[in-house]
C-alpha cells in the first residue's frame, strides 16, 4: 500500500481513572500516555499524517513535545467518541487524503501498541474491500447476566472477539457511515460499529492481548510493572 492516515481520538476526560487529568497525558516511564500512542505511527515510514482530536479547551496538549511535530494536526474533537472521529476524518480531507486513501483510528489511551501487529494489519487489510480491525479472541468462559444478576446462559467463546484499535477503514466509507449513525441516533462505540451499521462486514485482524486500553488506575499500574525501560521495551 502506499500509505496511510491515523486519527486519535483524544478529547474525552477518563473519568474513571480518578486522577487530575485527563488519562492520555498521565506519566507513563518518563512521557505521557498519549506521547507512547503515537510513537508507533509516527516511526513508521507508511505515515502520511495523522491528526488528533482534541477538546477545545484542553490545556495539556500544547506543553508536550510531540505538539510541534508537523506530521500531527489538531481537530477539535466532540462530546462522543464518533463526532471526534468524525472531525478527525475532515480534518485529514482538509490535508489532502482522498476518499479512498485508508485511515487508521487509535485510541489515545492505548500505548503499547506493537510494530510487528501495526505491519500484521496494514498488510492483512491492504486489498480488503471493506477494512477491519485488530482484535483479540476471547479466552475465559462467558456469562450472560440475568436481569436477576444470576447466569442466564454459557456464552460460546468460540465465536466471540475483544475488539481493539487501530480500525482501518477507507476515509469515504468511513466518513459517511460515522455521519449516517450520528445523524439516526445510533449508538456508535467504535468504529466498526458504525460500518457494521451501514451494511459492511469488516475483518477481524488477530493480535496482541496486551495492546490493552488504559480505562482504570490498574491498567496504567499493569502498564508501569510490565514497561520498566520505557520506549526501549517496545522494541523486544
Amino acid at each position: 500500500m502506499n500509505g496511510f492516515w491515523v486519527v486519535i481520538p483524544a478529547a474525552g476526560v477518563g473519568s474513571r481513572m480518578r486522577a487530575d487529568r485527563p488519562k492520555q497525558y498521565l506519566p507513563l516511564a518518563g512521557r505521557a500516555l498519549i506521547e507512547h500512542t503515537l510513537a508507533c505511527f509516527l516511526s513508521h515510514p507508511g505515515l502520511r499524517g495523522l491528526v488528533v482530536s482534541l477538546a477545545a479547551d484542553d490545556p495539556y496538549w500544547s506543553t508536550l513535545p510531540c505538539a510541534s511535530d508537523e506530521r500531527i494536526a489538531r481537530a477539535v474533537g466532540g462530546r462522543e467518541r464518533a463526532d471526534s472521529v468524525l472531525e478527525g476524518l475532515l480534518r485529514l480531507e482538509a490535508l489532502g487524503a482522498d476518499e479512498a486513501d485508508w485511515v487508521l483510528v487509535h485510541d489515545a489511551a492505548r500505548p503499547n501498541l506493537q510494530r510487528a501487529d501495526l505491519d500484521g494489519l496494514l498488510e492483512q487489510l491492504s486489498g480488503d474491500p471493506v477494512g477491519g480491525l485488530l482484535a483479540v479472541p476471547a479466552k475465559d468462559t462467558l456469562k450472560r447476566a440475568g436481569a436477576d444478576g444470576r447466569v442466564a446462559e454459557t456464552v460460546d467463546r468460540s465465536v466471540i472477539w475483544l475488539a481493539y484499535t487501530p480500525q482501518m477503514f477507507r476515509l469515504g466509507l468511513l466518513r459517511d457511515a460515522l455521519r449516517q449513525a450520528l445523524a439516526a441516533g445510533v449508538t456508535v462505540t467504535d468504529e466498526a460499529s458504525a460500518m457494521e451499521w451501514a451494511g459492511h462486514a469488516p475483518r477481524l485482524v488477530e493480535g496482541r492481548a496486551d495492546n490493552i486500553k488504559v480505562t482504570r488506575p490498574e491498567d496504567l499500574h499493569w502498564l508501569e510493572q510490565r514497561w520498566p525501560g520505557g520506549r526501549e521495551r517496545r522494541e523486544e
